[in-house]
């Protein structure tokens, strides 16, 4: 801190009069004044709107959620030129902490049909849209009782294409993330992967007829391993850090369409994943589209 900063500070914090806190230091009042007039340099008025792009940047992401990392992307974007370093650093100045991820809780109980083939391996891309789907489900606490959310996710720009909320963990729910996905797709989803954990819901006799009526291929991870279907769990983990734990719902009803909301406008249409190139999954999917059109030609 330089000194005329300190006489600004401890006339500020203890009410000291200018004239004495220069004299303890053996500067004139004239500088001082001087010094506190002056216009502000480049520098300061670059450093300025950098901390008010990162504070509303931060801010939109729903506070607490977005680190350096996304937030440099963001800013970036904006047309600043600055290093995730300096966000960083910036960050810690304005207090602005991202939530450290929790490991979430499953609700994988053991079905008693047999499973499908892991065809994924733990390889969670995709050369292209709807060559390979992931889900799961979890639940969601709110005053009236649990909710229970199942999703459908594309390995290839982590987009999720459909989710179903209801207050039973049962086959009727992923049926529904399923159906959704499909018809978020146009309807054509003829061999796709689709790949979950070995959960009841999954290996029901329902949710096979709804694969087999979509022409999808089931695929399933090992009993207990969470690594087996890591995006769908990273992907709730991020729904629950970056806007459920940050809320008290009072109903089911309240609690479905404030998460339909965010995943609709915000996840799907907004937030920067490091998988997509720094982009929203439906901006990566435009992105990408003409080149894979091309490709396929």
């Amino acid at each position: 801190m330089s000194v005329a900063a300190f006489i600004a500070a401890q006339r500020a914090e203890h009410d000291v009069p200018h004239a004495v806190a220069c004299r303890a230091l053996g500067v004139s009042e004239s500088w001082f004044y001087k010094w506190r007039d002056r216009p502000p340099t480049p520098r300061q008025d670059r450093r300025a709107g950098l901390t008010d792009a990162v504070r509303r940047v931060f801010d939109a992401s729903g506070g607490s959620t977005y680190g350096s990392p996304r937030i440099g992307l963001q800013v970036r974007a904006q047309g600043w030129r600055v290093s995730d370093n300096t966000i960083a650093a910036l960050m810690a100045e304005l207090g602005l902490v991202a939530r450290v991820k929790r490991r979430r809780r499953g609700l994988t109980r053991q079905g008693k049909r047999s499973a499908a083939p892991d065809l994924i391996k733990r390889k969670f891309t995709a050369p292209a849209p709807d060559v390979a789907w992931c889900g799961d489900m979890t639940e969601i606490v709110t005053d009236e009782g649990k909710l229970y959310l199942a999703t459908v996710i594309d390995l290839y720009s982590r987009r999720i294409l459909g989710y179903a909320m209801g207050d039973r963990h049962d086959a009727g729910l992923v049926v529904a993330a399923l159906n959704i996905a499909a018809v978020t797709r146009g309807g054509d989803v003829t061999g796709v992967i689709f790949h979950s954990d070995r959960g009841s819901e999954y290996c029901s006799a329902d949710f096979a007829r709804a694969c087999a009526r979509w022409k999808v291929r089931q695929s399933m991870g090992r009993v207990g391993s969470c690594f087996d279907n890591a995006v769908a769990e990273a992907t709730f983990s991020t729904i629950k850090v970056e806007y459920v734990h940050r809320r008290q719902f009072r109903t089911r009803a309240e609690a479905r369409l404030k998460i339909a909301t965010w995943i609709t406008d915000f996840y799907n249409h907004r937030r920067r994943h490091s998988v997509c190139d720094g982009l929203s999954p439906i901006d990566y999917e435009r992105s990408t589209a003409w080149p894979l059109e091309a490709q396929a030609a």
